[in-house]
């Protein structure tokens, strides 16, 4: 399908008189709606014709005294009370903003949902001190695949112990890698 002239100037003129893209699809045949609206911006008409009969407008009212706020009662929480925007917050308060980071910049340390507990640490912490330091060839079935330490360093390994029934990892590791969904979602708060 091409935009030809007669097609343009049948878009221009429905798209003035207010009709939607789908129904300027349906009348021209063979574009979608998408293709409508594509056309229309290519052609700098996105704004819609205004209409011909505009409401007066109002005159401005003069400002009202302010309300008296009523007073809360012992019922109502102080702080449930929405801020408005005449009050100043206080200075030790800092507003929550999305901080913009320029690419290549390293990213500011995050709290992590999945930061370990110091006991399991430590657990772990002993076993990999008995940990038998197998490669990546020398791992099966049987052997916890928990790996240890940088994987472009040489000094990585992975655990090795015997691993438990059905999981990857020896029960220290497991401990770790597989937590109950209700800690998780208490170390987040």
């Amino acid at each position: 399908m091409s935009w030809t002239d007669e097609r343009v100037e049948l878009l221009k003129k429905m798209w003035g008189e207010g009709q939607s893209a789908s129904q300027i699809a349906k009348e021209l045949g063979g574009v979608t709606r998408n293709a409508v609206i594509g056309k229309v911006h290519r052609l700098g008409l996105s704004n819609r014709a205004a209409s011909t009969t505009t409401a007066p407008k109002a005159e401005p009212k003069a400002k009202a005294a302010p309300k008296a706020e009523p007073k809360p009662t012992p019922k109502e929480s102080v702080a449930a009370k929405p801020v408005e925007a005449t009050e100043q917050r206080p200075s030790n308060v800092t507003p929550l903003r999305r901080q913009i980071i320029p690419a290549g910049q390293p990213l500011p340390p995050q709290p992590s949902a999945n930061e370990i507990s110091p006991e399991a640490l430590a657990r772990v912490n002993e076993i990999e001190k008995k940990a038998k330091k197998l490669t990546l060839l020398e791992l099966t079935e049987k052997t916890c695949k928990w790996p240890v330490g940088d994987p472009a360093t040489d000094d990585f390994w992975f655990c090795g112990l015997p691993s438990q029934s059905g999981k990857p990892y020896c029960e220290a590791h497991v401990g770790v890698a597989f937590q109950p969904m209700n800690s998780r979602r208490d170390r987040r708060r």
